[in-house]
């Protein structure tokens, strides 16, 4: 039985469901998943008309029999938008509508009537002013599922990346590197990569500072608060090294091969190295949730809206992960 993969259609004002329809006209998706989309029926058939697509639209009651056909998107349809939606402009109601996408699938995953969370790009701007107040779609979905202890992982050609501390300002970032988060980021690192199918995780930690401290002499959160955590994992029995100097880790990691993935302190230091490597093709996946979440790691393009130029790959990519890791998870499918 192939997992049944919910697609969250994002703001309609983007590209999300122009980048949907390329990634669902390709029939890889169809051969190892089966996909569904929480979004509108009618801005979809609008996206397919856009990208000159051979496929078709059709609403679904019932996820249990959705996604069985190539060719035929199946949509769990709110139809909470005009279709006169433009382009390209912050709008509160496609804002709005995005969060109850979110919401929706939020039920099905909770149920496990679907095996996995794909979604496309938020505005968060249009997501304020549509009423619903998070920063982005990691803090949705900790809220809507109960969860307070998440991260954000990014996975962008050989390099993939877990952050400690995400969308906070970078002078608060520094005070929230403390020891049972950096542990507990390690922990979510070693048991995800796992459901990835790498059985023997190699984790390297990053420095928080230059030369990751240098022994106190350029801050002393590196000795004192990522040290002990480090020490306290493998103890744990995981394969762990660090605190690693920040400007030597990714190179270690993505060209030398010798992590599978690198634990980063804050939201830039991860962001940058994964963006350089594979900005076309990087996935976010959302861990420390009760249901597996992947995402495009790019936003909503307003420059090419409804242009049908965006580039589908990084939804195929995500598409691809959530159903791997869908398959490790609900291993009687």
């Amino acid at each position: 039985m192939k997992p049944i993969l919910g697609i969250t259609m994002g703001d309609a004002a983007g590209i999300g469901p122009e980048i949907i329809v390329k990634a669902l006209a390709a029939k890889e998706i169809y051969e190892i998943a089966r996909p569904v989309v929480f979004g509108d029926k009618k801005i979809m058939e609008r996206a397919i008309g856009i990208v000159g697509a051979d496929v078709t639209c059709q609403s679904v009651q019932d996820v249990a029999l959705a996604g069985r056909t190539y060719g035929i998107i199946d949509v769990v349809d709110l139809d909470n938008l005009p279709l006169d939606l433009p382009f390209a402009q912050v709008d509160g109601r496609a804002g709005k509508a995005a969060y109850e996408y979110i919401e929706k699938a939020v039920v099905y995953a909770l149920k496990a009537q679907i095996h996995a969370i794909v979604t496309a790009p938020l505005n968060k701007e249009a997501l304020n002013l549509g009423g619903c107040h998070y920063p982005g779609h990691t803090e949705i979905l900790g809220a809507l599922s109960g969860q307070k202890d998440y991260s954000m992982m990014l996975v962008g050609g050989a390099l993939k990346v877990i952050h400690v501390t995400t969308h906070v300002p970078l002078r608060k970032a520094c005070d929230l590197v403390k020891k049972d988060r950096v542990l507990r980021v390690i922990r979510l690192a070693n048991d995800t990569l796992k459901m990835m199918g790498i059985e023997k995780p190699r984790i390297a930690v990053a420095g928080l500072n230059p030369h990751s401290g240098e022994h106190g002499l350029f801050g002393t959160e590196d000795e004192l608060e990522i040290t002990p955590a480090v020490d306290a994992a493998k103890v744990m029995g995981m394969d762990v090294t660090g605190p690693v100097p920040p400007d030597t880790v990714f190179y270690q990691a993505a060209i030398r091969e010798r992590f599978d993935i690198v634990v980063v302190m804050y939201h830039d230091q991860g962001h940058i190295p994964i963006k350089v490597l594979g900005f076309e093709t990087g996935v976010n996946v959302t861990v420390g949730l009760p249901f597996i979440r992947t995402s495009v790691d790019h936003g909503t393009a307003f420059d090419i809206a409804g242009k049908g130029i965006a580039d589908g790959k990084s939804m195929t990519e995500s598409l691809l992960l959530g159903a791997k890791m869908a398959k490790v998870k609900f291993a009687h499918l």
